[in-house]
């Protein structure tokens, strides 16, 4: 998953970057911090886009943060909670930009830019998918978090974009699956393998990890002593995947055995 291409996380930064009607010093750099000091709205914003612009994601962030502190009622609050954010993610700081995604959320759910607000906490929770020998608990978070933006916003740029990355999880997640099952094999733990190797093709069929898996299967079954099953196995894959070497090595094993 490592290789993977970041999202496009800024495909409504454009419209979320307008300028803003009279601001002071017109776009001049400011020198405030993000400790806590009363600046009108303006001062605040352009301070946070400047931040941002010179790549420094986690003060942006906090500024956008003081924007939405210090006028709650303005109509910059809105747009700082999800450039706040954007930001965060930016930073990496994934956490806190899942958590500002969702306060937006639940202050605006109707609102028009919700989708990426969405979009942003599966894209949080994408970028921290680890590889298969380690815990996938995140992985199933970004798994649901792109269905829901697919099921909830189906006609969306950020749906499509989802539906595409909802197929490398799943992905991954079967080959998580076969991880543990070669892992159970190598001990000779028949059972538990079967078990690995048959949740890979009953809920993961899409994936390219289903011809190995009932090749394993098959040799599963063998060990067991469960002939009938290891050649099924090896039928579908002979059925499915007739010019890959899993069914081969399928073919192989069941021609040695046979009934």
């Amino acid at each position: 998953m490592r290789n993977f291409p970041r999202p496009v996380a800024a495909l409504v930064l454009a419209a979320l970057l307008v300028p803003i009607a009279g601001c002071a010093g017109g776009g001049k750099r400011s020198t405030a911090d993000t400790q806590y000091v009363a600046r009108d709205v303006s001062t605040l914003y352009m301070a946070a886009r400047n931040r941002l612009d010179t790549g420094r994601y986690k003060d942006a962030a906090q500024l956008f943060d003081e924007v939405e502190r210090q006028h709650p009622y303005s109509v910059w609050a809105r747009r700082a909670q999800l450039m706040s954010a954007f930001s965060y993610y930016l930073s990496k700081d994934y956490q806190k930009s899942i958590d500002s995604a969702r306060r937006f959320l639940s202050i605006h759910p109707g609102n028009k830019d919700a989708p990426y607000a969405y979009y942003l906490i599966a894209i949080d929770y994408y970028e921290q998918i680890v590889d298969v020998t380690r815990d996938q608990s995140t992985t199933k978070q970004a798994l649901d978090s792109l269905g829901e933006l697919a099921r909830r916003y189906p006609d969306t740029r950020y749906a499509a974009d989802a539906r595409l990355k909802i197929d490398l999880v799943r992905d991954h997640l079967a080959g998580k699956e076969m991880e543990i099952g070669r892992f159970y094999q190598r001990r000779h733990l028949w059972l538990a393998s079967v078990v690995r190797f048959r949740t890979v093709v009953d809920d993961y069929q899409t994936t390219t990890h289903v011809p190995e898996a009932l090749m394993r299967l098959t040799e599963s079954y063998m060990a067991l002593g469960v002939r009938e099953e290891a050649r099924k196995a090896a039928a579908v894959l002979g059925a499915n995947y007739p010019n890959t070497k899993w069914y081969e090595r399928a073919y192989q094993l069941v021609q040695k055995h046979p009934a």
